[in-house]
């Protein structure tokens, strides 16, 4: 072709689209993402331009470039027919992934085209000389998509909600997402922070002034007052949102969250039911339903001495089921695994727990804190259910060595403890325990605790140069 495809890829890279926002295909499972992008376009109506876009490029990572064209061209007529004064800001995106769609097919001289249309197009919009234009609309699609590859991802998208404000800080899509993002990235982080007042409740209650009905986030609003223990108001919006969107699938699973986590699982439960009649492929719904059916089951077994077996059977059985299918529907959800191990340990089927927590290990998108999660949970079934204590010391101990803090890694340190106080007063210990618990109590700050340990370690095993580095350190630290 006459093009050079050099020049043209050069030209792709400048494009502010789907493809040069470093979406990973390896950080989501493909095939969850195109069921849930295809529930909202069915759900919810408002946000369907960006999500044709994000399902055009789901479809380009699948091989299906012809179906990637075809949303494309659905997110062309819903621009035209929703935004005929802005067609031109509201198409840049898809035109973009227009181009590099055709790009990829070898189909130069469209991709060509794709690129000279968004190059005049930035030129009529923007006043200064700049190819990049820093559209707050494009800022705002950015983050949406961010959003929806998990997350790694959430950090970057509050930036960009951040960007597309300061130009409309009063825009409600903006705020609504910037809200999303900062209700998510805490989500992870709220076990370290209880002293501190969140710093996504201004954000989430200043996106439900904007979007009176947006429901989602009233939910969103409702789960975060519950966490700071604001359980009444909480539930205030969720009986107002209830009334005003009693069938939407988005708003159902996080008022079923809501519910459960105040105990009332019967409730909860009904909730996520008509919620699955809806939408019967979501692996969060099965996710919630699972927790739902353990809760019911840790229920049983608190309050009742003798809870009959068949019950106690029922609730692992259902349990177990909606932990699978959340796992088999959604290849990465790393917490439906360990749940499913935990559950499979708690039923005896250890070889299905391993397989379980293996799978939970290999999942490739994971933070620091779900690794420490993992090394807890499989720390105990190696203790409680395999009997072996060394490899669960070793769990707990590869947990700590990822020192960043988090609830998990506290459990991990906590367990290990517990488990060598045991051992020592069991007169089991040797010296790799008494160094390790010496190491657990440094790591608390306990410093005096820390060189008692270590001197009873160097006293069974007195030429270990470990030990003594360890005693010398502590010694000079004090």
């Amino acid at each position: 072709s006459s093009i050079s495809k050099n020049s043209l890829k050069s030209s792709l890279l400048k494009l502010e689209c789907h493809f040069t926002w470093t979406l990973l295909k390896q950080d989501v499972d493909l095939n969850d993402l195109e069921e849930t992008v295809g529930d909202q376009i069915e759900f919810l109506a408002k946000s369907n331009i960006r999500n044709y876009n994000l399902l055009s490029y789901v479809c380009h990572l699948k091989n299906l470039n012809e179906e990637a064209l075809r949303n494309l061209q659905k997110a062309e007529e819903l621009v035209k027919k929703d935004h005929p004064d802005e067609a031109t800001s509201k198409s840049l995106v898809t035109w973009g992934n227009y181009a590099w769609i055709y790009y990829h097919m070898e189909r130069y001289e469209e991709a060509q085209t794709y690129v000279s249309k968004v190059e005049n197009s930035c030129r009529k919009l923007s006043s200064t000389a700049q190819q990049k234009i820093q559209l707050p609309d494009i800022y705002a699609e950015q983050g949406w998509a961010l959003l929806k590859f998990g997350r790694k991802y959430y950090e970057r998208a509050k930036n960009c909600f951040e960007n597309a404000l300061k130009n409309e800080p009063n825009s409600p899509e903006f705020n609504a997402g910037y809200a999303i993002a900062m209700y998510r990235l805490e989500d992870f982080s709220y076990h370290q922070y209880e002293d501190e007042s969140p710093r996504s409740l201004q954000p989430l209650k200043r996106a439900v002034e904007l979007n009176p009905n947006d429901t989602f986030i009233m939910a969103l609003l409702a789960l975060k007052l519950q966490d700071y223990k604001q359980v009444d108001e909480g539930e205030r919006y969720i009986e107002e949102a209830m009334q005003k969107t009693p069938d939407l699938p988005y708003f159902l699973r996080y008022a079923a969250k809501f519910y459960r986590r105040k105990g009332e699982m019967d409730k909860a439960l009904e909730i996520l039911k008509k919620a699955l009649a809806v939408t019967p492929k979501s692996a969060f719904l099965h996710h919630q339903l699972g927790l739902c059916y353990r809760a019911k089951l840790f229920q049983l077994k608190r309050t009742t001495r003798y809870p009959p077996q068949e019950q106690v059977e029922e609730l692992i059985r259902l349990s177990i089921f909606h932990f699978k299918t959340a796992t088999d529907q959604k290849t990465t959800f790393f917490s439906a695994y360990i749940d499913l191990a935990n559950m499979y340990a708690e039923r005896r089927m250890y070889e299905e727990a391993e397989e379980a927590f293996q799978k939970a290990l290999q999942v490739r998108i994971m933070c620091y804190d779900d690794k420490q999660q993992f090394y807890y949970f499989y720390g105990n079934f190696q203790r409680f259910h395999m009997k072996s204590e060394s490899e669960a010391i070793r769990c707990y101990l590869e947990g700590l060595k990822i020192e960043k803090d988090s609830y998990a890694r506290n459990m991990c340190r906590d367990a290990l403890k517990k488990l060598l106080e045991q051992r020592i007063q069991r007169g089991l210990e040797d010296a790799t325990d008494f160094s390790t618990l010496g190491h657990v109590h440094n790591l608390n700050g306990e410093k005096h605790k820390a060189i008692e340990c270590y001197e009873k370690a160097m006293a069974l095993c007195p030429n270990n140069e470990e030990y003594l580095r360890a005693l010398c350190e502590l010694r000079l630290s004090i």
